[in-house]
């Protein structure tokens, strides 16, 4: 079942690389079922909280009309930082997969650890390396995109 919410996860991160943000997806579910859904819009709504997380849980909360997700499980593509491992744990998420570490700010023992903090009195379980290839393969998609827009920029103003 991991990779194949994974795969969902997936392909939100490449609803995010065509939009030109970076490339990560989230779903989360219930014995399951997928109840919500997100990929990175920070850039689109000019908003930093807008992490594919933070709108999969949101749409999860209005699907089961709660914002206590116990049982949920969500699937990330990348390591989840601070704020959406702490976003988990306010919603009371079971499980925590994902497929890339995030060594700048991952919150999962990349960049530090909460996994292991009973925030709030709940534990999470977290999983790691799930389909991380392809995770890895669109983040260096990305970037290489953005090199190369830089790389003409530069040019133009070099004239």
């Amino acid at each position: 079942m991991d990779e194949r919410m994974m795969l969902q996860a997936l392909e939100e991160a490449g609803k995010a690389l065509e939009e030109g943000e970076v490339p990560v997806g989230c779903v989360i579910e219930i014995d399951g079922t997928v109840i919500g859904r997100g990929h990175n819009e920070v850039e689109g709504r000019g908003l930093c909280t807008a992490h594919a997380e933070m709108i999969a849980l949101a749409e999860a909360s209005g699907a089961v009309g709660d914002w206590r997700l116990d049982g949920a499980t969500a699937y990330v593509t990348v390591e989840p930082c601070y704020m959406c491992m702490g976003a988990f744990y306010l919603a009371r998420v079971g499980k925590v997969v994902f497929g890339a570490r995030q060594p700048r700010s991952g919150a999962c023992g990349s960049a530090g650890d909460l996994c292991e903090k009973n925030l709030y009195g709940h534990d999470i379980e977290v999983k790691g390396g799930v389909l991380e290839e392809e995770s890895v393969l669109l983040l260096q998609k990305f970037f290489a995109r953005l090199r190369v827009e830089e790389k003409d920029r530069r040019d133009a103003r070099a004239g």
